[in-house]
């Protein structure tokens, strides 16, 4: 049965289903690229379940397989290609009540608000972190440029700007671009979660860890993640606990030689493993072995990944600057200030509290089957869309 939101009526005397026309845009979809595609996919699908017809634009697709495990993909029309052609484009714009454009920094991303302002179909842009300071800061005088020229008018145009956190909103506040926040969080779908690898797996996939405890890391091998903070804490959290072991899982992103060389400056090579990335159920498995997930990134808009062991009732250990201040208030694990001293002593407690980790594991799982799962989060859009104007047009 259709949702009640789903009906319209078009004369007093008759109802029609309603269903919105729902057009996601991102430049890759390949989950190489880190949170965006992950968040993409998975709001994508969870707003298909509700009823409405989703479809998704991106250069770079997705290997099917990365696609399977998610929840309501197969009602998600993906269209990908390095030639999706203008043509192409246009079409699948003007046939859209909405436009949902992820990230900042793209061509296809210009096509699709141009051919949106030519059709008079409303857009909304989920910037992902890419509009905080420090990553305006990376390249900034191309960055400026590039705002001050092309993409401030592109982003004034949205009927709303989708920010993942307070934080987040209140940064793009500063920069003044005109647009109403809406604040969506990202999250899980459970039944992704309901069936993971049993423990063990993982160790005897990598038996060279045999029962030590490990911290796992997982994400892009990149400068803002920062791995060197992770290095250094690991270094002196090797010194208090013997056992430990770190566990490092990613696609290399330019700081993994600069890992590897700092680790063996260090002497810890033989306790550190790099794993290269881990999809599907292999990271579900690294994440169910692991004794605490550590994030120390220098920015984050809202990491998936911090979901995902939250999912697994595994405890983590957070930078401030992840922006997930309800990991502490919750319970959940514990959030830090970026130094190497504060990293460590929370990986030592993690490490050496067991029992108080294991509470923490639980009270994770907890939070984010409470308060962050796709199918609220997909409502939650829709709501968004229809109180900034977007109107669905009945079925025919």
């Amino acid at each position: 049965m259709e949702s009640q939101s789903n009906w319209c009526s078009k004369s007093p005397l008759i109802l029609t289903i309603c269903r919105m026309r729902i057009l996601h845009v991102i430049a890759a979809l390949n989950p190489e690229a880190g949170g965006p595609p992950a968040i993409a996919i998975r709001l994508a699908s969870a707003q298909g379940q509700l009823g409405h017809a989703v479809s998704i634009a991106t250069v770079i697709p997705a290997p099917q397989a990365s696609l399977e495990s998610v929840p309501g993909s197969s009602q998600v029309a993906v269209r990908s290609g390095p030639d999706l052609a203008d043509a192409s484009l246009t079409s699948m714009v003007a046939a859209a009540d909405v436009v949902h454009i992820h990230g900042v920094w793209d061509s296809l991303l210009r096509r699709a608000t141009r051919a949106a302002h030519r059709a008079g179909v409303p857009y909304v842009f989920t910037p992902h972190g890419m509009l905080d300071p420090w990553s305006l800061n990376q390249k900034r005088l191309k960055k400026m440029i590039a705002l001050a020229v092309v993409y401030r008018r592109m982003l004034r145009g949205s009927i709303f700007l989708h920010a993942l956190t307070a934080e987040e909103a209140k940064l793009l506040a500063l920069l003044r671009l005109g647009p109403p926040m809406e604040i969506l969080p990202n999250g899980i779908f459970p039944e992704e979660f309901a069936d993971h690898p049993p423990a063990g797996t993982f160790r005897r996939r990598l038996p060279e860890l045999g029962d030590r405890p490990y911290v796992l890391f997982l994400g892009r091998l990149h400068h803002k993640k920062g791995l060197d903070y992770l290095a250094d804490a690991f270094a002196a959290l090797a010194k208090k606990v013997p056992d430990a072991r770190l566990v490092v899982a990613g696609p290399e992103e330019g700081e993994g030689e600069a890992f590897r060389r700092r680790i063996k400056s260090a002497g810890i090579s033989d306790r550190v493993h790099l794993v290269g990335p881990l999809y599907g159920r292999d990271k579900l498995a690294a994440l169910v072995d692991a004794a605490c997930f550590c994030l120390p990134s220098r920015q984050e808009g809202f990491s998936v990944a911090v979901l995902e062991a939250l999912a697994c009732g595994i405890p983590v250990v957070l930078s401030e600057h992840c922006n997930f201040p309800e990991v502490a208030s919750s319970g959940a694990g514990v959030v830090v200030p970026l130094t190497t001293e504060a990293l460590a002593g929370a990986l030592e407690k993690m490490l050496t509290d067991p029992a108080s980790a294991r509470r923490m594991g639980a009270a994770g799982a907890s939070l984010v089957r409470q308060r962050y799962t796709w199918p609220s989060i997909a409502e939650q859009s829709i709501a968004a869309y229809r109180r900034h104007g977007v109107v669905e047009r009945p079925l025919i």
